[in-house]
């Protein structure tokens, strides 16, 4: 087992450990004991109390017939396939540990876990995010809706990406149709995705790729649709 060396971070593990089966326990150190040969970078220490409290209760979620959809699974596997493997890989051991076959959905789950805790300038992904949501609110003269969940989809997808800008990690684009398609049926919003890509390039000499541009198109169609 590892050590915490935060004495807040030790106190909240140790009241994790008075709650939650050791079987558990230890499949999830055993996971991210993989994430950490399988990732790049350093994860923060916080991923041993976020992804064995979020395993704890997938399954007890999974034994009451209480699945949870990943409306993000399908953005997740395009965006972050090593995290998506590990998950994938997570599942298996889960499995084989503790005998339950809990749904793809939760390899989604279980790689945005690893996506929060991979260590990064959490106030320049701030700001990066808050630039962005600046430039659609005023593009389209929007008041956003911060209950929507369309909104919610879309700040979770603006801090991945602004995680990725940041850490200068591009995603592939192999998939010129898709993107055609969508640039063809959301007009507005693509126009509204050129002008983020202008803004990233001047201000971080990064030019986003086709992939980047068509997610963002059609996050901001989404929340200026049901804004």
């Amino acid at each position: 087992m590892f050590t915490l060396n935060n004495s807040e971070l030790s106190e909240r593990y140790k009241a994790l450990l008075a709650e939650i089966p050791l079987a558990c326990v230890t499949t999830a150190d055993q996971i991210i004991t993989l994430a950490r040969q399988h990732l790049p970078g350093e994860l923060h220490n916080i991923i041993y109390i976020t992804l064995t409290d979020h395993i704890h209760f997938a399954l007890q979620r999974h034994a009451q017939g209480l699945d949870i959809k990943n409306a993000l699974l399908w953005e997740i596997k395009k965006l972050y396939p090593a995290e998506f493997a590990v998950g994938l890989q997570a599942l298996t051991l889960i499995a084989q540990r503790l005998e339950a076959t809990l749904p793809e959905d939760e390899a989604g789950f279980i790689a945005l876990h690893f996506v929060n805790a991979q260590l990064n300038d959490e106030m320049h992904n701030t700001r990066v995010m808050q630039e962005i949501l600046n430039i659609v609110k005023y593009h389209f003269c929007l008041d956003y809706n911060e209950e929507a969940l369309s909104y919610h989809r879309f700040v979770t997808h603006l801090k991945f990406f602004a995680q990725r800008l940041l850490g200068k990690n591009d995603i592939d684009s192999n998939d010129d149709s898709l993107y055609q398609a969508v640039k063809e049926q959301y007009p507005a919003s693509f126009i509204c995705a050129g002008k983020i890509n202008q803004h990233i390039e001047k201000n971080y000499q990064h030019q986003l790729t086709t992939e980047e541009i068509m997610f963002l198109t059609i996050h901001i169609e989404q929340v200026r649709s049901k804004n």
